[in-house]
């Protein structure tokens, strides 16, 4: 049986030959290429762009709207032409690339940035 670590969320703890170990390691790979390195294009884009690319990534704020609606906080990545959703941790850092900050997320949500 499967069990999931409490800081990524990766996926572990697969007997040899478990049925399902490929969709879970999958899953784990595509989180880690999501999470791992954390920087997003934008973290105030209320509305998913009409063109994203494989691999682009934003946090999404309180307005959202269409399929990140409800997802505040959480960071879209688009992969495979879908959109997933990984939900912070307390203490994740994240490059922030239209404002050229680094912030960290904590209890109360991501922080304002500190310029670098």
């Amino acid at each position: 049986m499967a069990n999931n670590d409490p800081n990524l969320g990766l996926i572990y703890g697969w007997v040899q030959g478990e049925h399902n170990w490929n969709g879970g390691m999958d899953a784990n790979l595509k989180r880690l290429g999501a999470v791992v390195g954390l920087s997003v294009i934008d973290r105030d884009l209320a509305t998913p762009p009409a063109t994203p690319v494989d691999g682009d990534r934003y946090i999404i704020p309180a307005a959202a709207t269409g399929v990140w609606a409800g997802r505040t906080d959480q960071i879209a990545v688009r992969i495979a032409g879908t959109w997933e959703y990984h939900t912070p941790q307390i203490g994740w850092t994240c490059f922030v690339g239209d404002e050229d900050v680094l912030s960290v997320y904590k209890a109360t949500g991501w922080s304002i940035g500190i310029a670098i």
